[in-house]
């Protein structure tokens, strides 16, 4: 029985920072939005480039080349911060996390090469 109530234990705290991760948002922004001066006019609709009166639309088309450039930097990045914590603990963890590693390195390796081949990388 009292196992039972350690496992209910563990939800109860679970569930009280969830509702406490919900809760206090809704709550700071309630209190923002209660508390803030609302005196709307149509200056402030307006948008706003540099100080001066806009000339033409905001909504400019990017090449999508861009976009995919910036999202091959992301993912290699992201994936780069993989191996701090391996080399950090390389000299525990053996022959087998080596093995792992270096698959995963040529896994990047193909992606990269991937990229490179569909001219992804190549900027315009």
């Amino acid at each position: 029985m009292e196992l039972w109530n350690l496992y209910q234990n563990n939800y109860l705290i679970v569930f009280v920072f969830l509702c406490l991760g919900v809760l206090l948002p809704v709550v700071a922004l309630f209190l923002g939005k209660l508390l803030r001066p609302y005196k709307p006019y149509d200056t402030k609709y307006t948008t706003y480039e540099s100080g001066i009166e806009p000339f033409h639309d905001s909504r400019v088309q990017f090449n999508v080349r861009y976009y995919i450039f910036a999202l091959m930097f992301v993912i290699f990045d992201v994936e780069t911060v993989f191996l701090y914590p391996w080399a950090v603990a390389y000299e525990k963890l053996g022959i087998f996390a080596l093995i792992e590693m270096l698959i995963f390195v040529f896994m990047l390796g193909i992606g990269l090469v991937y990229a490179w081949k569909k001219k992804v990388l190549k900027w315009i």
